[in-house]
C-alpha cells in the first residue's frame, strides 16, 4: 500500500508521515503535496511539511554590494546539470548531513529522470560549488547547497532565481528558513497560501531545460 502523504495530515512540528520509500514515483507525489523527506542516518524516512514555509521571491533575492561585485568579475562559470551527482555529493560532504547515501541515490534517480536538477559553479576548471533541487512544472525546490570557494554557492543561487524567472517558473521553495537564506532574502509563508502557489506553479507549462 502507498503511503499516503496530505499536508491535512501534519502534526504541529510539520511531520506529516514515517516510513515509505525515496522511489521517484513517491518522491514526486510528495512534492506535488508541498511535501518532502528530511531524516537523519539510521531514522525512519520523515515527511515534512512545515507551516509556515520558506521560499524565495523571485524579485526580492538579496545581493550584497560583493556579491554582486563577485558577479560581475565573472570569477565563477556557471553551468547548468553538467556535474549533478558531483553537486549532491559536495552538499553531502559536511560532518552533519541528512543527504545519506540512500538519499544520494534517490535523487541521482530523480535527475535521470529528468525532474532533478543542478547549477554548478567552476573556478580555475575545479567544481567552486552548486546547488541542486527538484523541478515540476513552474516549480523548483531547492535542496542543498555547498561552496570550497567563498561566495559560489550565493553566485549559483543567484543565477539559477534570474534563469528559472526566465524559463516562467513561479515558486521557488528554500522549505525552511534559515540564517542563511534569510541573509539572502527567503521570507516565510503560511501553508496554506503555499500549497495555494504551489497548485498554480504546478500547471504551468514549462521545463527546466
Amino acid at each position: 500500500m502507498a503511503l499516503i502523504l496530505r499536508p491535512e495530515h501534519a502534526d504541529e512540528h510539520g511531520l506529516v508521515a514515517v516510513g515509505g520509500d525515496l522511489r521517484p514515483a513517491t518522491l514526486l507525489r510528495a512534492y506535488r503535496n508541498g511535501i518532502f523527506p528530511w531524516f537523519n542516518e539510521g531514522e525512519p524516512i520523515l515527511w515534512w511539511s512545515p507551516d509556515p514555509r520558506a521560499i524565495f521571491e523571485f524579485d526580492e533575492f538579496y545581493l550584497s554590494r560583493r556579491l554582486a561585485r563577485t558577479i560581475r568579475s565573472d570569477k565563477f562559470r556557471l553551468t547548468l546539470d553538467q556535474a549533478f551527482d558531483d553537486v549532491v555529493r559536495g552538499c553531502a560532504d559536511r560532518d552533519s548531513t541528512w543527504i545519506t547515501a540512500d538519499m544520494i541515490d534517490a535523487y541521482i534517480r530523480l535527475h535521470e529522470r529528468g525532474h532533478a536538477h543542478s547549477i554548478e559553479a567552476w573556478h580555475d576548471g575545479k567544481l567552486a560549488g552548486g546547488l541542486y533541487g527538484v523541478a515540476i512544472g513552474g516549480f523548483f525546490a531547492g535542496e542543498s547547497m555547498f561552496h570550497r570557494v567563498r561566495d559560489a554557492s550565493k553566485v549559483a543561487l543567484a543565477y539559477l532565481l534570474e534563469y528559472l524567472q526566465i524559463r516562467g517558473f513561479t515558486l521557488f521553495d528554500t522549505q525552511v528558513a534559515t540564517e542563511l537564506t534569510a541573509s539572502l532574502g527567503a521570507v516565510e509563508i503560511p501553508r496554506a497560501e503555499y500549497l495555494r502557489r504551489l497548485k498554480i506553479a504546478l500547471e504551468r507549462p514549462v521545463t527546466f531545460m
